[in-house]
């Protein structure tokens, strides 16, 4: 069995005074996928980059203090490839991947387009631009499982405001149709929706930080673990992970009966 977890730490620095590597520590995952860490290499520490039984792998944004993901692992991969080939997108440290024996697993960090007209078409780039990065990933003889803070929530059932969000960023049409593309025609698999088709409630990953939103769970569901085809039935369970606050995200965790 493979455990895999996702968790946007909205601050690595800040996640881990809130007790994130102790938990990660004890969680018995094989790779944990990290995005938004919000540092660069040089401020960071050996209890940031070396956690107890894990090594981090990163790939920062110029900007300080913005942006960045990261993966943890248990076993050393066989190959990292930091970036998606896009100048745009890599200078914002969006992605890293680690290639094991069995299986490719990357951590991503898609673009918000909440703040600015500006930043909605930039996360349009991203999406256009990610169609190659599938067309990479299916040509690959392992399965893949592609981790992070998607910052698109699919359907109605995926976060509790629905109605009042259909024209914002994160829930326009055209996101919502991207998304839907990727698992309707490209056949890439929603490991939480395989398990849990129908989840409301439950199902959330993101609360905003105004009006008491946690405390009354009006959530978004924006984190995946979006999996090769070949996953599908190899999926155990899916699981957020609320005992704990590291930061405005939850951790998805997924075990998967596949070794890495």
């Amino acid at each position: 069995m493979t455990r895999i977890i996702s968790a946007n730490l909205n601050g690595i620095r800040s996640a881990h005074t809130k007790g994130f590597f102790d938990w990660m520590n004890q969680s018995q995952a094989d790779v944990v996928c990290v995005q938004e860490i919000k540092a660069h290499l040089a401020d960071l520490g050996p209890e940031h980059l070396q956690p107890g039984m894990y090594k981090g792998y990163f790939q920062a944004a110029e900007k300080k203090g913005y942006s960045g993901v990261g993966l943890y692992c248990k076993v050393e991969p066989l190959n990292v490839i930091y970036g998606l080939n896009n100048a745009e997108f890599d200078a914002e440290g969006r992605m890293v991947t680690a290639e094991f024996e069995n299986m490719i697993v990357s951590s991503i960090y898609f673009p918000s387009g909440s703040s600015s007209e500006e930043r909605q078409e930039a996360k349009f780039r991203f999406l256009d631009h990610f169609g190659q990065i599938f067309d990479d990933f299916e040509s690959k003889k392992k399965p893949v499982v592609l981790c992070g803070d998607w910052n698109i929530a699919h359907k109605e059932i995926d976060l509790k405001n629905w109605k009042g969000n259909l024209k914002n960023s994160g829930f326009t049409p055209e996101e919502r149709a991207w998304i839907g593309n990727v698992i309707e025609q490209r056949g890439w698999v929603d490991a939480y929706r395989v398990l849990y088709p129908e989840e409301t409630d439950g199902c959330y990953t993101w609360w905003s930080n105004r009006g008491q939103a946690y405390a009354k769970n009006v959530g978004w569901r924006i984190d995946y673990q979006m999996v090769s085809p070949a996953l599908r039935d190899k999926i155990q369970e899916v699981s957020v992970y609320k005992g704990q606050k590291f930061s405005d995200h939850a951790p998805l965790i997924a075990d998967y009966d596949y070794p890495l």
